[in-house]
């Protein structure tokens, strides 16, 4: 069966190289990795006077927070996620999943993320690969958009 372009651009998932990130309104250098774009709670189970007949009930608790992780090659004179962690300001952060064109399909934003944690590569003489550097931050909020 032939399948035409117009269909697999409506009907085939996204890849998932293609996305492009803003922090506070401006772009921002690539990423090679992204990790923690989830919403979790934690689950109760609550039990009353009439759970020996009606049976538990398990509930949603509080949600857990949110630790995103942005990973990215270390470039000359990029200073940018170090800034960040020193002055300890929140920041919103926008991620967009796109299409074939460049438009974001899927938005993630995340709300006053406060980054906590910079990694620098591990060394090894022997090793002859990028030198990547991660950032960990906690997110007061995150939403997501299907546009």
């Amino acid at each position: 069966m032939a399948v035409d372009k117009q269909r697999i651009i409506e009907k085939y998932p996204l890849p998932v190289y293609n996305y492009q990130v803003t922090i506070n309104g401006i772009e921002i250098m690539s990423f090679a990795e992204i990790s923690g774009l989830e919403i979790d709670h934690d689950h109760v189970l609550y039990r009353h006077g009439f759970s020996w007949a009606a049976g538990d009930h398990l509930i949603r608790g509080q949600r857990k927070p949110i630790n995103i992780t942005l990973k990215r090659g270390i470039v000359k004179r990029r200073s940018d996620l170090y800034d960040w962690i020193k002055s300890g300001e929140k920041k919103d952060i926008r991620i967009e999943l796109c299409d074939e064109t460049g438009m974001g399909i899927v938005i993630w934003e995340v709300s006053r993320a406060l980054p906590f944690k910079l990694d620098a590569p591990s060394f090894s003489a022997s090793a002859s690969e990028i030198a990547f550097e991660s950032l960990n931050l906690i997110a007061h909020d995150l939403r997501i958009k299907h546009t």
